[in-house]
């Protein structure tokens, strides 16, 4: 018995010996800290067109002053000024819960990253563009608080509809100097084919005290698009509009900027984007321009227009916003968007689905809330 008892012994010392040396080791684990955040939006309210088709529509809308989403941001801080994450993201409508792309749990985004203070970034996974990333914020679509501020049929990649997202992709971020950036991707086909679906892409952004401005070029192999029926087209090189267009390459060069003079934020953009299959070759092109006003600290206007080009059809739009902000994470919401199509085009506001005619009008109201 006695020999049983200091076996005992023994033990409960190797044991608090071992819960000792826990303990102690617990703040070098504690040091690297890491965190998770919830964060999301929600849209809802109600809509008129004054042709869709032919006829008129009023009907129930969401994510017009920002798209539905949901998402995870996970960071963990390794020392040194260096940094690891994750964030995922999903994109659905409030009006039935659905999600904007079928299969897809995360299809806005879902990516890793590793940063660096002195380095820059490194991200990989599934992602919007360059463009998206630096382009769609200094547009009438963000600055305007309106999604039907984009351009048809998102030819310019500047949201995150389908054709837009890219997989596979590898993105490089420098740190930034006197607010100058330089970024480089590559989304990888993931074939036995190294140039199939393959898509690249190099740009810059500068923000520093009143201006921001950004500048991005990518060259796209095997790209589908929304281009065809979407935006009223019967066919378009050879392809018909019910099908799906895919471009052989397409060469997508943005420019935009921003700058502040007290209550205004003036921004302009300029879009390019060369679409080249089975022997053709067109260029999509869109000068836009407008302004924020701030008539109130919860009161913000925006008045924006935008002409676009393609194979002779034009499409010239303008668009009043007025948003009025309850608190940092509440606001309402009214817009009156105007588009006129002419060379043969149908009008088509983005969102919508193409009118009979030359001319279209899209009111929206609603609530805008995020988290």
């Amino acid at each position: 018995m006695q020999s049983t008892n200091k076996v005992v012994d023994i033990c409960l010392r190797y044991v608090k010996l071992a819960l000792a040396a826990g303990i102690l080791a617990m703040p070098c684990f504690a040091s690297a800290q890491s965190s998770v955040t919830l964060y999301g939006s929600l849209d809802a309210g109600i809509g008129y067109n004054s042709n869709i088709g032919g006829k008129q529509q009023w009907e129930a809308t969401s994510g017009n002053s920002q798209p539905d989403q949901w998402g995870l941001l996970g960071k963990e801080d390794l020392g040194g000024g260096v940094k690891a994450g994750f964030q995922l993201e999903n994109g659905f409508l409030t009006t039935t819960g659905a999600m904007t792309r079928s299969g897809y749990i995360f299809n806005r985004k879902a990516l890793l990253f590793l940063s660096s203070d002195e380095y820059g970034t490194l991200t990989m996974g599934h992602s919007a563009p360059l463009s998206y990333l630096w382009i769609n914020p200094l547009g009438t679509a963000v600055l305007g608080n309106i999604y039907e501020g984009y351009h048809p049929g998102n030819i310019d990649e500047l949201t995150t509809s389908t054709p837009a997202i890219q997989d596979n992709m590898i993105r490089y971020v420098s740190r930034s100097y006197y607010g100058l950036q330089a970024g480089a991707e590559i989304s990888l086909g993931n074939t036995t084919n190294f140039a199939y679906g393959r898509s690249t892409a190099y740009g810059l952004n500068y923000s520093n005290g009143p201006l921001r401005a950004a500048i991005t070029y990518a060259i796209e192999a095997n790209r589908p698009t929304s281009i065809g029926s979407a935006i009223g087209f019967a066919s378009f090189q050879g392809v018909a509009g019910t099908s799906t267009y895919t471009a052989d390459r397409l060469a997508n060069f943005d420019v935009a900027a921003s700058y502040v003079i007290g209550p205004f934020r003036l921004h302009g953009m300029y879009t390019n984007v060369n679409l080249r299959h089975a022997g053709y070759s067109d260029t999509f092109q869109t000068f836009e321009a407008g302004t924020n006003f701030r008539s109130s600290p919860a009161n913000l206007l925006d008045l924006s227009a935008y002409t676009a080009t393609l194979v002779g059809r034009r499409w010239t739009q303008a668009s009043l916003i007025d948003t009025y902000y309850l608190s940092k994470t509440t606001s309402l919401y009214a817009a009156a968007v105007y588009q006129h199509a002419s060379g043969g085009a149908v009008a088509v506001i983005y969102s919508n689905a193409p009118s009979s005619g030359p001319n279209q009008l899209a009111l929206r109201t609603g609530i805008h809330h995020t988290f």
